[in-house]
């Protein structure tokens, strides 16, 4: 089955999506936490927890966290899994120089690192990791389908590839109440926190072009992960998406 993945970019059409996604991070990273919180009415807790809770029937002692923004994702995956190491990556340093002092206030230093990588072209060997996550960062890759060959080769076979990430709501009414909130609430309460307003702009334009549900479980298949399934939470608001390398 053909799909195509419409771009949607922050600023510029004509400009490449990688460059802006990290110019757009980089300048909201000191207030992205607190919004981030407050646009979510606090539900993100929830989606996080119970989508890593997952990777405790998997081996997860290696673990690389990839557009691990401020961190949130990789501190809780050491709180909720305890690995050995965890490796958090990417392109915006910005939002990782907020995780770095997070990790260290908590003294996890040793376990969870942070490193500048594009996830179409990281530098780890092959089947270095048990398991790789993202919280709400594939609708910002620049091509789904190389990042994805990239997250295949990097995983151990038989490893575990979790996702979440914001999809639209199909089913009345929380359809029509997504749709409010995105065009009337969300510009209201970025603008109250004086974010770069096109940001908040792009989230509900990268979430409407970007390909969910089946179709995203086909272009997963079709990068050579097995195993496919999904849950939806929220009535559709978030969807965790649950891969695996095949095991040769």
């Amino acid at each position: 089955m053909a799909y195509k993945v419409e771009k949607v970019n922050p600023y510029n059409p004509d400009q490449p999506k990688k460059e802006q996604v990290k110019r757009m991070f980089d300048s909201i990273a000191p207030k992205y936490d607190k919004l981030n919180g407050t646009l979510s009415l606090g539900i993100d807790d929830y989606w996080r927890n119970d989508a890593l809770k997952e990777l405790r029937k998997y081996p997860h002692k290696q673990l690389l966290d990839i557009a691990t923004g401020t961190g949130d994702f990789a501190i809780l995956a050491q709180k909720i899994l305890q690995p050995e190491k965890i490796t958090a990556v990417d392109i915006s340093e910005g939002m990782m120089n907020v995780g770095k002092e997070k990790v260290k206030a908590k003294g996890l230093q040793d376990i969870i690192t942070f490193e500048v990588q594009d996830c179409a072209n990281l530098t780890f060997a092959d089947n270095s990791f048990d398991a790789v996550t993202i919280a709400f960062g594939v609708r910002n890759f620049e091509d789904i389908d190389k990042s994805f060959q990239e997250i295949l080769r990097v995983l151990k076979a038989g490893g575990l590839f979790l996702f979440i990430e914001l999809t639209t709501p199909q089913e009345t009414p929380m359809k029509q109440l997504y749709a409010t909130y995105t065009k009337y609430v969300m510009p209201v309460l970025s603008g109250i926190f004086s974010t770069e307003q096109r940001a908040y702009n792009y989230l509900p334009e990268s979430i409407a072009a970007f390909p969910q549900g089946r179709e995203m479980m086909l272009i997963l298949k079709k990068n050579g992960f097995t195993n496919i399934r999904l849950r939806r939470y929220t009535l559709g608001i978030v969807t965790l998406y649950i891969a695996e390398k095949p095991i040769d």
